[in-house]
């Protein structure tokens, strides 16, 4: 297959990260261009863009209503904050929460109350399954 690549694209910072160790290594096999550090990527899609995808893409894969559910994001970042700006039904409260002294809860704190989970970060450690 990599006979046949012209080049790719990649669109996310973990990926340009992946790419750039591989060039450093010796094996990035193909052209690579970094969209990723584009303004209108970092600015406009990572934050905008999520506003509308992610409830969109979570009702389309799972055939279920999202209204109601306790929904976590794990990073804020441009893309966690896009992320949690289509997922809060009030932002005023959630602000005034906040300035209240509400804590900000950490994973564990919420992992057997929480209906859907959205990573946001390029931490592979983020999230766990244990049976």
């Amino acid at each position: 297959m990599k006979e046949r690549l012209v080049g790719v694209s990649e669109e996310t910072t973990t990926g340009v990260k992946r790419l750039y160790q591989m060039q450093a290594n010796g094996t990035l096999l193909f052209p690579a261009i970094n969209g990723n550090d584009s303004v209108t990527k970092s600015k406009f899609d990572n934050l905008y863009g999520c506003r509308h995808s992610l409830p969109d893409g979570l009702m389309r894969a799972t055939d279920v209503m999202i209204a109601g559910k306790m929904a976590v994001v794990c990073g804020y970042g441009d893309v966690g904050k896009g992320c949690a700006a289509a997922l809060e039904i009030d932002p005023i409260c959630a602000l005034q929460a906040l300035v209240e002294g509400l804590r900000v809860l950490t994973l564990e704190d919420v992992v057997s109350q929480a209906d859907i989970f959205v990573t946001t970060t390029g931490n592979k450690d983020i999230s766990w399954l244990t049976t």
